[in-house]
């Protein structure tokens, strides 16, 4: 083993170190080289001789992520400790979700939108669709997984030396080069309980010589859908006979009306789907679980000597997704406007009637076709002048989505509706499936179409500026310039309000930003080093920031390192919530002003999804930051090696929505709110139906979150069987405040994460398990209870992952492998009644089950 690299992954501190061995296979050839290449580690622009640095940084090789046994980055991101609450993924989408078909990770669980996302450490992209309304992030779906060398999580704040979105920390996706011969790998897998499975290919293509080379990666994903129907108990919006509520929706199918002034039901409504007044729809059969998906991508890398100290290069990555969405049919209310007149001739209250709660089941549930497409391209120049390192570089990049619904994908129109409600040709009573002649009279097509575009250009040097005494200070500086735009246009049908129950997303914004840094790394003595770096920004929409980080490692003795670190770090208010149009989500609450106690005789009492509408708010400001960080690495001996690290990250000014629920207790209760609109209370009401609720994106809420990070790695050599290497990464949340509220071991903010691995290979076979494990936490409690009252407890989850893997020759190997081997369902939790409908808190459980794969790779 590399002793000097050992010390060197150390001081590193790749905590992760379930996938720290693969980072010494990438060194091992630097043994017998005569001189190390200099490299650029995430966290700082200075370049080094080794990986040696201050910053808590994790590490996932090539090698490892292939050791997984996952096909697509987001699989593989959700499993790392420091993952936490705000990543997501394609699973569960829906007609209200308003990222469909993308993926973000979210590090600390401050949200995807305070994690940077780099590729060979520059800025890609932004979604065209923004998540949870108006929340930017990089969808990592775009990256394929074939074409990744490795993954660089920074575990602290950055934004001194990358400007905006660096609070919590930074992802740096290291993409695969210097490539020489060929390579293919085809995998296939599939679930032991749902009819799911996943494919996947890839080639990769190199070739080099002395002054040049090229690499080309082409990637190739598929896999099918999960329905809610599949899943059982975990299917069923009732969840009142396992322990849960039952969320079944108001707006059923057959429905109710408002006859003379009183609300009637159906009288088709079956017995048990009857509350009350309403007849009451299980949805959730209808949704996906997991939806349908496919990628193809390609990625080009190369580069060319020009003179001995000058080179040129490129990066070309294209992207092309398909994926889907799927809800159950549309749900009407009171605000659709519809009547039904006594001539009609399936009316069986005999004279005008209103429908209050309705499904048009008949059309079908309601589908989104969604297609993304993502291109990137770098082109520079960099090389070295005298004892200076130097890189120029432009960058174009650009990603299109583009979300359609045809008319044979349940997308009704009220008007059209409302037509053949008329003509007597649609009859909504008894549950009657209508014909498909009137079926395609009443759906119309949708296409939701958003692009967003970057170019940037950038210019950095790198050396050793000076002697300090004996040592050398070395220096980074540069100077960005980048434009950003970004716009998000729903179907003008929803602008006009003529499709009903599902989220749309309006948003248009474009800005210029520039900036300038520096950082010096200042070593006192061999022991003892610090880093100070600083970085300015300005934007052309709110104005200046400046920013400073300051950061020590120490080294009292050979095999003993203490580091340390503070910054201070801003998040620019992203480009869909400035521009933001009117938009729409909606949530699944009870209106307790007019259903104070459950009631099954008060229709009020069913549950409903109310449409809350978004508009852009002017004025927003950046979010900002402050992080620290301490811990300390001991490589005890070449086997055995601790490391741990103390971390807090405050932030204030935080752009988020105003809490909706603080909004109706305080606007709810007055009919004549314009901030919560309520249609005309009928004859002994004093409020009526809500119709809908106004909201908006403020600087609003601040978050603070303290923790402690551990891992450790042991070397257990076994003679002539071969060896193991036991690996144990883990995370822990002591705190995590959002307005005064500390939510850490509440709903979704499980206080333990680790991840366990034992790695043994003997010559052509190898063997890896790993345990991932998740803390119990409480059930959901609304915000304002989150510390006055104790709920019940969602159970822990340890999941178990196996995999074979064996040499054949020198060019093929077969792997055959498990993930959740051991089919562990997800923990029961009642959920918050929104998001978590069906018995499991999905931002934090995955509900896939035992999963079997098998893999091929040749090289050639």
């Amino acid at each position: 083993m590399n002793t000097l690299f050992k010390y060197s992954l150390c001081a590193l501190a790749v905590s992760s170190t379930c996938y720290s061995n693969a980072s010494f296979g990438q060194q091992s050839s630097m043994e017998a080289a005569p001189q190390v290449e200099r490299i650029e580690v995430t966290g700082s622009r200075i370049k080094r001789n080794d990986l040696e640095g201050a910053a808590p940084i994790d590490v996932i090789s090539r090698d490892e992520i292939a050791k997984s046994g996952f096909s697509n980055l987001q699989q593989l991101l959700e499993r790392t400790p420091v993952a936490g609450t705000g990543t997501f993924s394609t699973r569960g989408n829906n007609q209200d979700s308003t990222a469909n078909g993308g993926a973000a990770i979210s590090l600390r669980g401050f949200g995807s939108d305070a994690t940077l996302v780099l590729i060979n450490g520059r800025r890609v992209a932004v979604s065209a669709f923004a998540e949870n309304i108006a929340n930017s992030f990089v969808d990592i779906n775009s990256i394929p997984v074939a074409a990744i060398e490795r993954i660089e999580i920074l575990k602290d704040g950055a934004s001194a030396v990358y400007g905006s979105d660096a609070v919590a920390g930074v992802v740096n996706i290291i993409l695969r080069k210097d490539f020489d011969g060929a390579e293919l790998s085809v995998s296939h897998g599939g679930t032991t309980g749902p009819s799911y499975d996943e494919t996947s290919a890839s080639l990769v293509w190199g070739t080099e010589s002395d002054d040049a080379n090229a690499t080309l990666i082409l990637d190739y994903f598929k896999n099918t859908v999960i329905t809610g129907a599949e899943m059982g108990r975990f299917g069923t919006a009732n969840q009142a006979p396992y322990g849960g509520n039952d969320f079944r929706s108001s707006r059923g199918f057959p429905g109710n009306f408002i006859v003379n002034g009183e609300t009637r039901i159906d009288p088709g409504c079956p017995a048990e789907r009857t509350f009350g007044q309403t007849c009451v729809f299980d949805y959730g059969p209808f949704g996906m679980v997991v939806p349908a998906a496919e990628r193809v991508g390609a990625i080009f890398q190369g580069s060319q000597r020009l003179n001995s100290d000058m080179e040129g290069y490129v990066e070309l990555a294209v992207q092309h997704n398909r994926s889907q969405a799927a809800g159950a049919a549309t749900p009407l209310d009171g605000d659709a406007g519809l009547t039904v007149p006594a001539s009609h001739p399936n009316n069986p209250f005999g004279e005008d009637i209103a429908i209050n709660r309705f499904r048009t089941v008949d059309a079908g549930p309601r589908t989104w076709d969604i297609e993304s497409d993502s291109l990137r391209l770098v082109v520079g120049l960099r090389g070295q002048l005298k004892n200076w390192d130097w890189d120029v570089a432009a960058q174009k990049g650009r990603s299109e989505s583009m979300q359609t619904g045809s008319k044979q994908q349940g997308w009704v129109r009220t008007d059209f509706l409302q037509e053949q409600i008329n003509l007597g040709n649609y009859n909504p009573f008894g549950g009657t499936i209508n014909s498909p002649e009137v079926i395609d009279q009443i759906t119309t097509s949708l296409v939701r179409r958003g692009e967003s575009h970057i170019t940037s250009y950038d210019a950095s040097i790198s050396g050793e500026a000076f002697a300090l005494g004996e040592q050398m200070v070395s220096m980074a500086a540069g100077v960005e310039y980048r434009e950003e735009d970004a716009f998000d246009q729903p179907d003008d049908q929803f602008q006009r309000g003529l499709i009903f129950g599902t989220e749309s997303v309006s948003a248009q914004a474009q800005r210029d930003q520039y900036a300038a840094y520096i950082e010096f790394l200042v070593p006192v003595s061999d022991e003892l080093e610090f880093t100070v770096a600083g970085r300015y920004d300005h934007y052309s929409d709110f104005g200046s920031t400046t920013n400073p980080q300051l950061s020590m490692k120490w080294r009292p003795l050979d095999n003993f390192t203490v580091r340390a670190s503070f910054g201070q770090g801003f998040r620019a208010p992203s480009l869909a919530q400035i521009g933001l149009g009117p938009s729409q989500e909606s949530v699944f609450f009870t209106d307790t002003f007019r259903c104070p106690t459950i009631d099954p005789s008060n229709p009020a009492c069913a549950a409903t999804d109310y449409t809350i509408v978004f508009v852009g708010a002017e004025g927003l400001q950046p979010e900002e930051s402050e992080t620290f960080n301490l811990g300390f690495v001991w490589q005890v001996n070449e086997e055995f090696d601790v490391t741990a690290d103390v971390w807090s990250i405050t932030q204030d000014n935080k752009i988020d929505k105003n809490d909706f629920e603080n909004v109706y207790n305080a606007q709810c209760n007055n009919q004549n709110s314009t901030v919560c609109v309520r249609l005309d209370p009928l004859p002994g009401q004093t409020l009526g139906e809500l119709s809908r609720l106004f909201n908006s994106y403020v600087n609003v809420s601040s978050q603070e979150a303290t923790g402690i990070d551990l891992s450790t790695s042991y070397l257990l050599a076994l003679q002539d069987m071969g060896q193991v290497r036991f690996n144990l990464d883990w995370s822990y949340i002591n705190k995590f405040e959002k307005n005064g509220i500390d939510y850490a071991g509440e709903y979704n903010y499980p206080q333990h994460r680790w991840l366990a691995a034992a790695d043994w290979s003997h010559g052509d076979w190898g063997v890896v398990t790993s345990l991932s494990y998740i803390s119990e936490f409480e059930d959901y409690a609304p915000p304002s209870e989150v510390e006055s009252t104790s709920t019940r407890s969602i159970s822990a989850q340890m999941l178990l992952d196996v995999q074979l893997r064996y040499n054949l020759n020198d060019k093929t190997q077969f792997v055959l492998g498990m993930n959740n081997a051991l089919d562990e369902d997800p923990p029961f939790a009642i959920g918050d009644g929104d998001a978590d409908l069906y018995g499991y808190a999905s931002r934090v459980h995955n509900p896939r089950g035992q999963f079997v794969y098998g893999k091929v790779s040749y090289r050639f």
